[in-house]
């Protein structure tokens, strides 16, 4: 059995990839929080195991929100100096393309980055747009940045992280996002934050439909412009909100061994994404954490084939459609697209 794992698995890392739902917080490896640590006197288990079971979600995990939510408590410990934030970012993109990920959109909440050492949060930004040229030119991966604001925190402070996403529209940030605990904070006091920032320029993608009913996804796409939803798997939940995000052509941003691992999906094998297909959905296949679910979007890519028998054809479709929902240039898009509707012999 294990054979076929790694014979099959090869074979979905040889596949030209996109990826739209990526949290770059989420995204850290862990010898380098290792490192991390020494050189900033960060406390943390001597044992990389104990290290990797704060940071990452082991077999014996409770599988919920609240557990998966938690590893990004210890994760912000990291954050301590203007060369981490430069070198995680730098690896999350070596790291895609070492998976053969063509495009990227790594989304980063510019907050989280800032608060271990409060950084001025137009300086995290500044960070991360940085290195993210350096990385995507050297590696190769077209990269495009997403900003991202949690629900459980201050409007006052999504707003500022939304005009200074704004102010870099020309240094690759394409959106902004909302996300965090959808199941206990309401998205209405962004409402505003949201259009103001489309009306700008930017793209909207909210997290929707994952923790919280299906009326969120209704919510995301008529009161805010949502033009993709991160996760939506509970979109099936409401006929007619699947009839709406289908009229709108909604992108879905589904991350499977997510859904599993954060409580939404009892198990993997009953994960909705076939259904959703069938009902017609923009489904597309992305990691959300790779860190803390320790996947690739390959091994995304094998589930969705060896576990949840979507048809090799299927998935090809499906990249050229995470492709086409892309936040990039009609150009550069078009140019995307042919490239890997040739790879992918379509």
């Amino acid at each position: 059995m294990a054979e076929r794992v790694t014979a099959s698995l090869n074979t979905y890392r040889a596949l030209p990839k996109v990826e739209l739902h990526r949290h770059l917080e989420g995204s850290l490896r862990l010898d380098t929080m290792v490192d991390i640590a020494q050189k900033h006197g960060i406390e943390i288990p001597e044992d990389v195991l104990r290290l990797s079971t704060m940071v990452q979600v082991q077999e014996e995990d409770k599988f919920t929100f609240q557990n998966f939510l938690s590893k990004f408590n210890t994760l912000r410990l990291f954050y301590r100096s203007p060369d981490v934030i430069h070198r995680i970012t730098r690896e999350a993109i070596e790291d895609a393309a070492k998976d053969n990920i063509r495009y990227m959109e790594l989304r980063f909440t510019p907050v989280a980055l800032s608060r271990a050492e409060r950084f001025p949060l137009h300086d995290v930004i500044d960070w991360v747009i940085t290195s993210t040229k350096e990385a995507s030119e050297k590696s190769g991966v077209i990269v495009r940045l997403i900003a991202s604001v949690n629900r459980h925190e201050s409007a006052d402070l999504a707003e500022q992280v939304a005009w200074l996403a704004i102010e870099h529209l020309t240094d690759g940030m394409v959106a902004l996002d909302l996300a965090g605990n959808e199941a206990e904070y309401p998205s209405e006091p962004f409402y505003g934050i949201f259009k103001e920032a489309k009306q700008s320029g930017l793209h909207v993608t909210i997290h929707a439909g994952e923790w919280g009913p299906a009326k969120h996804v209704k919510e995301a796409i008529e009161e805010i412009g949502a033009e993709r939803i991160g996760h939506g798997v509970r979109t099936l939940e409401d006929k007619g909100i699947v009839d709406l995000a289908r009229e709108h052509g909604t992108a879905m941003e589904v991350c499977i061994t997510s859904n599993y691992q954060s409580g939404v999906v009892q198990s993997l094998d009953t994960h909705p994404l076939m259904d959703m297909l069938n009902a017609g959905l923009n489904v597309t296949i992305n990691t959300d954490d790779p860190s803390i679910s320790r996947i690739t979007l390959s091994h995304e890519y094998y589930t969705a084939c060896e576990d949840l028998q979507m048809s090799h054809s299927i998935l090809r479709e499906r990249i050229v459609a995470a492709a086409q929902a892309g936040f990039l240039a009609e150009s550069e898009k078009e140019k995307l697209v042919e490239q890997l509707k040739k790879d992918l012999k379509m």
